[in-house]
This record gives C-alpha cells, structure tokens and sequence, in this order.
C-alpha cells in the first residue's frame, strides 16, 4: 500500500515561486524535483481548503496553481476534522486561524496520512511543536502523520 501524502497549500505556492533569493530558488527546486519525481509514488491529497486558499484572487499564479491540484485526490473536511482543528487552536498548538495550519494538520491527522507536505515551518513543520503535536493526537485518537518538506521526502520510499 502505498503511503499517504496530504498536501499543504504553500507547496503548491512555491511551486510556482519566482523570486530569485537563494531560499526561494531551493525551496522551488525540491518542490518541483518532489511533483515531478516523487509524487507517483505516493498516494497525495490535498481538501477543499487548500483549493479555496488557491481561489483567493490574490493569490499568486491562482489559475496555475488550481490547474496543478486539479487531479489530486481530496480529503472530507468532517465535522470530527473540524473538531480535532479546535482543540489545536484551544491548546495553542496552531495559530488561531480555523481555516488555516490547523485544519491542514487535522485532515492529515485524520483522515491517517503519513506525511504532511509543507514549506511552512514556523507552524507546522516545526521540531519544537512535534511532541506536544504527538501526545495531543495521541489523546485525541488521531494518526500522527511526519511533517515534513518536499526535500525531505525525495529519494523513494524504502530510503
């Protein structure tokens, strides 16, 4: 069986990066090497958050960016996701955005990904957050997924 990948809006977002500071250049670089190289081997979803964040008209590359997600399974946002992405906001783990880092981290926790794809590193693929990310989903029932960024999810799945 092949394993789960949610993936999180601001992968699609770098994706299309064009600023040319070395960061930017990079984080493109191993999204793309990721879409193109490594996303077959996976099964990958996204939600219908993501898809609404990639709408917004301000967005950057809106039109490419929903193109790119098109065929990517969809995860339910269920009123237990819902519920799950509360009590995150409530114990301080994730911004208090409800539509935001906590509802992408509920999905993945779920609806039992092993991974969640992110370059957002300040909320969710931050070290400092894990172990209270574990034991609460731990308490609640839900899967653990590993958070990680496209360059740490290259190289297939029995590296």
């Amino acid at each position: 069986m092949r394993k789960r990948v949610y993936i999180e809006t601001s992968v699609v977002g770098v994706y299309f990066e064009d600023r040319t500071d070395v960061v930017s250049v990079a984080q493109r670089y191993w999204t793309r090497r990721w879409w193109e190289e490594e996303k077959a081997t996976y099964a990958v979803f996204c939600s219908e958050a993501v898809v609404n964040e990639l709408a917004h008209p301000d967005y950057p590359h809106s039109e490419e960016a929903l193109g790119l997600v098109a065929g990517v399974a969809r995860l339910e946002i269920e009123e237990a996701v819902s519920d799950v992405a509360r009590v995150y906001i409530e114990k301080g783990v994730m911004p208090r955005d409800p539509l935001g880092d906590a509802l992408h981290l509920a999905l993945a926790s779920y609806h039992k990904c092993d991974f969640l794809l992110t370059w957002n590193c300040n909320h969710i693929a931050n070290p400092n957050k894990f172990g209270r990310i574990r034991i609460l989903n731990t308490s609640l029932g839900v899967s653990v997924p590993a958070l990680v960024t496209p360059n740490q999810l290259t190289g297939g799945v029995d590296d």
